[in-house]
């Protein structure tokens, strides 16, 4: 098991960054050089807080601004990338828990294909939104009790987690003996992460409170007695990422520098394997 201790233990100074979302305030992406691991610091005592916005674009169906209808268009396509993941594993009995299922999409397209759903969600927001498509879902992950899942989804969910190391046994309990997590997160070493430094949008400070590499990935969930058996690039994210990157940078999404450094920061991955988020299909050992 992952000692919290080990995770804030010799940390080095990385990165000031600032939250663009929410509050404007200032903070430290610190390196954990064992892990290969970023680190935000401090941790606000109040962070649900820092979820109460407009713009945090996961939790509405917004399609009001540009950025808007780019994530929704996104996302649209990608849900059927994921069924397609989750379908390859063959389970037979089909039971998936989404961690962080914000407005429902992505459990609603799960239960029209033949899955038995059950979903988190924390924000009453994006519960209510998801109750309005028949999307029922819990706010706790505690309140799932004397269940076995043959998927556990998180979507761009692991970086936001106070509690890495309980959470992840938490997670593994409930996995049945051949089931899979698939967690997908930002990676740190990407191309676009390095080009865009303090206003890269993934580090999205302070609701990110850690920022993960391939190597990070791997140790952490090997310590948990667990084994990363696929990486899968998603590969719109460099693309929205960037634009996001270039307003914070900018004050405008400047589409045209961001679609270019969004399909640069892809190039490069093609040699390097380090894509601007990284989906990991991880099972016990």
């Amino acid at each position: 098991m992952v000692d919290k201790r080990q995770l804030y233990k010799g940390l080095e100074p990385f990165l000031n960054c600032k939250d663009f979302t929410v509050s404007g305030e200032t903070y430290e992406v610190m390196l954990n050089s064992v892990y290969d691991m970023l680190v935000t610091s401090p941790v606000p005592v109040n962070l649900e807080k820092y979820y109460k916005s407009e713009d945090y674009i996961s939790h509405t169906d917004s399609k009001k601004s540009i950025l808007d209808k780019v994530y929704q268009f996104v996302k649209n396509y990608t849900l059927k990338r994921k069924l397609s993941l989750i379908n390859s594993f063959k389970n037979e009995t089909k039971n998936i828990l989404d961690v962080g299922a914000g407005t429902g999409d992505f459990l609603n397209v799960c239960k029209n294909n033949g899955w038995n759903t059950i979903g988190v969600e924390p924000n009453i927001d994006a519960i209510n939104i998801a109750s309005a498509k028949g999307v029922f879902l819990e706010e706790d992950l505690d309140k799932i009790q004397n269940k076995k899942f043959d998927v556990i989804t998180l979507w761009h969910v692991l970086e936001h987690v106070e509690m890495l190391s309980d959470y992840i046994m938490k997670l593994k309990k409930l996995l049945s003996d051949n089931g899979r997590l698939v967690v997908a997160v930002p990676n740190h070493k990407s191309y676009d992460a390095l080009h865009y430094k303090e206003f890269w949008a993934a580090f999205d400070v302070p609701r990110h409170l850690w920022h993960f590499s391939q190597k990070s990935i791997h140790k952490i969930f090997s310590t948990e007695g667990m084994i990363v058996e696929k990486t899968i690039p998603m590969k719109f994210d460099s693309y929205y990422v960037s634009l996001l990157s270039e307003k914070y940078k900018t004050g405008r999404m400047n589409p045209i520098k961001a679609m270019y450094m969004g399909c640069l920061s892809n190039l490069k991955a093609k040699t390097t394997s380090e894509y601007s988020s990284l989906i990991y299909v991880i099972k016990n050992c």
